[in-house]
């Protein structure tokens, strides 16, 4: 998957405007019922059926029924559009910081994993995210509500505040991984017309060969299951991963 759109390569300033609602509304000519919020609702939905490189202002104007012109006075341009599409698809897994007082903490760990394994649902769901070089992000309250969660389920690590940064950086980093993997698996699939199982049984006769040679004993000794579908990677890690955190949490609270 090509990465061919950047966050934060628009007028930034105008995209902060538009994403925390500081900016000036558009007050005439665009078509009645035409918002903000439909424009990035409806790109959102192009980019989850089609990809990204397919939303474009002439097709939006298409699919809504208005003129493109009326587009460019919510939003002034693509750029400023895609960092609007980011922080609202980035919403979808932020949880409201507040919890009742009678509610216990989730801990951090589980905190962790849910987190993960939201990231994960919103890659499958929008597969576009991972096109898109997000190392200048332009945060709104998409992100930033997503990070109050995270801070406020993982303060109790005891770790200090760049440390607690880089626990989400390093989290991050490997769900996207497991995510590229899978969604890339998919769209070979779908490029293709080739299922996994056909894909790997035109190499069979050549891959028995090679095993059998005496070359590679080692990858000739594993087991059927060793890459069979029913082993969940992702968990693994994620818990293996986890685990390398609860080691360093205990030595700084004791814990």
């Amino acid at each position: 998957m090509t990465t061919t759109d950047s966050s934060g390569s628009g007028d930034v300033s105008r995209s902060l405007e538009l994403l925390w609602g500081t900016g000036e509304r558009a007050t005439r000519g665009p078509k009645p019922g035409l918002t903000l919020d439909r424009i990035v609702t409806v790109a959102v939905e192009i980019a989850d059926a089609e990809g990204l490189a397919a939303v474009s202002m002439r097709r939006l104007s298409t699919e809504l029924g208005a003129g493109t012109m009326s587009l460019y006075r919510h939003v002034p341009g693509r750029a400023e559009l895609v960092d609007l599409m980011l922080d609202r698809v980035q919403g979808e897994t932020a949880q409201p910081s507040e919890r009742a007082a009678s509610a216990p903490a989730p801990g951090w760990r589980k905190t962790v994993e849910t987190a993960a394994r939201g990231e994960l649902a919103l890659y499958q769901a929008h597969p576009w995210l991972l096109s898109v070089n997000q190392t200048r992000p332009v945060l709104g309250p998409g992100a930033v509500g997503g990070m109050e969660t995270m801070l406020a389920g993982i303060k109790d690590m005891g770790l200090s505040d760049p440390e607690l940064i880089s626990v989400m950086i390093m989290v991050s980093g490997y769900v996207s991984g497991v995510a590229r993997t899978q969604v890339h698996a998919v769209e070979a699939r779908r490029t293709t017309g080739i299922s996994d199982d056909e894909f790997w049984q035109a190499q069979e006769p050549v891959l028995t060969a090679v095993m059998t040679s005496g070359r590679y004993p080692l990858m000739a000794g594993l087991s059927a299951e060793a890459f069979g579908p029913d082993f969940d990677h992702f968990e693994f890690g994620l818990q293996r991963l986890l685990d390398g955190l609860e080691v360093l949490v205990e030595q700084r609270t004791g814990r």
